[in-house]
């Protein structure tokens, strides 16, 4: 991975080609529209250079091009290792592990009158399983994934609620994590979907709108 999240390959592994000449995907490009949104956010890109470099990033062709636009960037920082277990426990609040954050081997997850948000889209994953370990009541549990992130809730026990789980885009990409479900689920719902795709809408007012 490089500065802007993008992964790198060597020149030894792709034959002659320059690893600033190889083709981006979808999720290159993203990436680094969500580093460009993160760097506007914290004040260092104005209005217009966002949607400047948005538009340049969404129609990149190469690491390249998408290099361009973060260089004067500062470094992102490094993700936490993984641990084992987390533990999240909340009444009336609501929770959101998103970003680079580190994907441990289980969670224990009990909610009461709150959302629990779990972003796998650029998450570190080194375990092959996840389990969730569920107690919530009149809340939501939602997962954002991407290929290669499957759920499993067979296991949960759902009582005045209802699950949603919408598979990721690429259904031949081979699973990287599996997110088993377990515990009781009540007057809540259950959603996991992939994050919606960048699209023309106007960004707060201008051109471009990210969603998760």
């Amino acid at each position: 991975m490089n500065r802007y999240g993008v992964r790198v390959m060597s020149a030894e592994l792709v034959g002659t080609a320059e690893p600033d000449g190889l083709r981006a995907a979808h999720v290159d490009r993203d990436r680094v529209v969500e580093a460009l949104s993160a760097a506007a956010a914290e004040g260092r890109l104005t209005a217009g250079e966002l949607d400047e470099r948005v538009e340049a990033a969404l129609t990149a062709r190469t690491f390249g091009e998408l290099a361009a636009l973060t260089a004067d960037l500062p470094e992102r920082t490094a993700p936490e290792a993984p641990r084992d277990v987390v533990r999240i426990e909340q009444h009336g609040a609501s929770a959101t592990r998103s970003g680079e954050w580190a994907v441990p081997r289980r969670m224990e997850i009990e909610s009461a009158w709150g959302d629990v948000t779990l972003d796998f889209s650029e998450a570190l994953i080194t375990y092959d399983t996840l389990r969730i370990d569920l107690d919530m009541q009149a809340g939501a549990l939602r997962l954002i994934t991407r290929p290669g992130v499957v759920v499993d809730a067979d296991s949960l026990v759902i009582g005045f609620g209802g699950t949603r789980i919408r598979p990721a885009a690429d259904p031949e990409t081979p699973a990287v994590l599996r997110v088993e479900i377990r515990g009781r689920l009540s007057y809540g719902q259950l959603e996991a979907r992939p994050r919606r795709r960048w699209f023309r809408k106007g960004w707060f007012g201008r051109r471009w709108l990210g969603r998760r």
